[in-house]
């Protein structure tokens, strides 16, 4: 029978995730790594998804010759979870050959915003199994989400735009083909 750390015992806890379930993620991230297809960099990352009906969903990196077409594993598994038609996660592990672990890019961490919480667990492990743990939300303050764009009033209220802000609109008439004019300055 192997040994409970006792910090993985109380990450678990402290993200109300069965101790079986954190374990288990953290081997599939750590696992899927090796299915990742990076010839040019050779840096290897294996993700995993828990799904909030216990399901695992896992993801590598996979490059491409024209750089930037590359995806990165964390996108991937989001990706086929999504595809597959699951859109609540309990936690994300990802697994890199170094140390210490890598967190996943910028890139990642806000399409990850997309479809999870703040406080989301991101469990990041270390060539040697260690791990990191942080949520969404301390690993991409001030975040922008998909409550973000919801249909409504402008951001900005008329208190706060400067005197020097003019509003475009069309003249008077407000028929087609009228010239564009500004309208009166917003005080």
């Amino acid at each position: 029978m192997c040994s409970v750390s006792p910090q993985v015992a109380a990450d678990a806890s402290r993200f109300s995730i069965p101790l079986y379930q954190l374990q288990e993620l953290s081997q599939k991230a750590m696992d899927t790594k090796a299915r990742a297809y990076c010839p040019y960099s050779k840096f290897r990352v294996g993700a995993a998804l828990l799904t909030t009906d216990g399901q695992y969903i896992t993801g590598v990196n996979v490059e491409n010759a024209s750089y930037p077409v590359g995806t990165c594993a964390e996108r991937v598994a989001l990706g086929k979870a999504v595809s597959e038609g699951q859109m609540t996660f309990k936690a994300l592990a990802v697994a890199t050959d170094i140390s210490p672990p890598a967190s996943p890019c910028g890139m990642c961490r806000q399409f990850i915003r997309e479809f999870c919480p703040l406080t989301l667990p991101i469990f990041m492990h270390d060539k040697d199994g260690n791990y990191v743990v942080k949520t969404l939300l301390e690993l991409l303050p001030m975040p922008f989400g998909p409550e973000d764009l919801k249909p409504g009033p402008s951001p900005k209220s008329e208190s706060q735009l400067a005197d020097s802000d003019v509003q475009v609109g069309r003249g008077k008439d407000g028929g087609a083909g009228d010239e564009l004019v500004a309208a009166e300055t917003i005080i």
